[in-house]
């Protein structure tokens, strides 16, 4: 039995990854465990954690097909970038958490960043509180060292902030968060972390409880990022890694002014990070093909980004291009998935390479069904390969007596679609009769450029 992996595996990382690679999800823990394939990829994003730890930007968009990866890709890089000592936040877009947006789903979007926040110490999130207490703790060794007073050395610190949007306010939170840290008062300490979460939802809340005149609205959520990388640097850390998912959900919006709000700001974004002026900052971009390139409503639909993010002209004919700003996961390899299968045999068995449950010979049974029954599409989305390749395993695990041959007619595979662009039904409003549909004029009103669609 060919092993590619070595050692055991704890089975509370082992359950972990085997229930979430079933249920089609992202493991949180042990993506070590089953990494395969995309060599270059992984190094070029690497590149930009190294530019980011060095003071620089960077940002990417992580573009593959439905289930081909994208969100397991977007973990790993998280993973290596708390590994190089940098801070990460994470979200995924859905309709109530947004980029940009007047009725509070932008300031949603920062909340759940700030929930997620992690560092290599606490990798699960909610590390907010402890990187404050860790610049607050570096301020005293220094103010002790100079035999200055520890406020001065805060305040000095924090003058850096000042040159950015909201810094003064930024700097007052984290001041009224060492004075609560010095008298005891874990109440001031507590709304200080909840302003920098964004959770106040009203200035006189702030005021009344901090002394600033500010909050965390919709119209702050890129400028307190940049805040917070600045921040976590001089808390001792490298930069700030910002990975957000499912940027579908802007290409599903069917207001165009909303739409296009949110990708100015993506616009906005992206021009700080090639221009350099986000120091310690960068973004992790996650979406289909159909997001970047639909020119009626993707990427392409606003015309400065298309023209940023068009693919290298030259990159032609198997020719690649890793330094693009657009990073297009390649498909895996027959090799790669063979690597894979392995993995999972390894990781189900907890590292005992004497329980495996099928052989070599099985594993290369199962990639000739699975490329029989759905064709070159498992290279490209080979989420439904691996939970059909883990069920079949939990099926061996219960029932010693079964082949595994005989298990592999009745496997059941089908290409991994995406269900947000699934043609409509007959009980979506689109396709009712045409005295049921809105007309243009009501269209308009709502900012809907939806086209209306009928049967005869």
């Amino acid at each position: 039995m060919t092993d590619v992996t070595q050692g055991r595996i704890r089975p509370k990382d082992r359950d972990a990854i085997v229930q979430s690679l079933r249920a089609g999800v992202v493991p949180r823990v042990g993506q070590q465990h089953i990494q395969v394939g995309r060599v270059e990829e992984v190094k070029a994003l690497v590149r930009d954690v190294g530019r980011i730890a060095e003071g620089g930007s960077a940002i990417r968009f992580v573009i593959g097909e439905y289930g081909s990866g994208k969100t397991f890709f977007l973990n790993l890089i998280r993973s290596i970038a708390l590994e190089k000592r940098l801070v990460t936040v994470h979200a995924d877009l859905n309709p109530d958490r947004r980029i940009h947006a007047t009725d509070g789903k932008a300031r949603n979007l920062y909340a759940e960043l700030m929930r997620n926040l992690a560092t290599r110490a606490k990798p699960e999130g909610g590390a907010l509180p402890s990187v404050v207490e860790r610049f607050v703790s570096s301020a005293l060794t220094e103010a002790r060292t100079r035999g200055a007073q520890p406020e001065a050395v805060i305040r000095e610190k924090l003058a850096a902030l000042s040159e950015l949007v909201g810094g003064y306010d930024f700097a007052e939170v984290i001041a009224a968060y060492w004075r609560g840290h010095d008298s005891g008062n874990e109440t001031l300490k507590a709304d200080a972390v909840r302003w920098l979460r964004g959770e106040f939802s009203t200035r006189t809340d702030a005021k009344r409880a901090l002394g600033v005149r500010s909050i965390i609205d919709d119209a702050d959520v890129y400028d307190q990022l940049k805040l917070l990388a600045r921040f976590v640097r001089l808390a001792g850390y490298d930069g700030l890694l910002v990975c957000l998912d499912e940027l579908v959900n802007l290409y599903k919006m069917a207001n165009t002014k909303a739409r296009t709000s949110n990708y100015e700001q993506i616009l906005r974004i992206l021009n700080d990070c090639l221009q350099g002026s986000a120091e310690g900052l960068g973004f992790l971009l996650g979406g289909t093909p159909e997001f970047l390139m639909d020119t009626r409503k993707g990427l392409y639909s606003y015309e400065a980004l298309q023209s940023r993010l068009a693919q290298n002209a030259f990159a032609v004919g198997g020719l690649v291009d890793y330094t693009s700003p657009v990073l297009r996961l390649a498909n895996l390899t027959p090799e790669d998935l063979y690597v894979l299968l392995t993995k999972l045999r390894h990781v189900y068995s907890a590292g005992d390479a004497s329980a495996g449950l099928i052989p070599d010979a099985g594993l290369q049974g199962f990639m000739s069904h699975c490329s029989e029954r759905i064709g070159e599409a498992y290279f490209r989305t080979p989420r439904s390969t691996v939970t059909a390749f883990i069920n079949l395993l939990a099926v061996l695990e219960q029932n010693p007596t079964a082949d595994w041959k005989e298990l592999l007619g009745g496997i059941s595979l089908a290409v991994e679609t995406n269900p947000d662009l699934a043609p409509l039904t007959e009980s979506d409003p689109e396709t009712q009769p045409v005295s049921k549909v809105k007309s243009s004029s009501a269209q308009a009103e709502a900012g809907d450029d939806e086209l209306a669609s009928f049967k005869l």
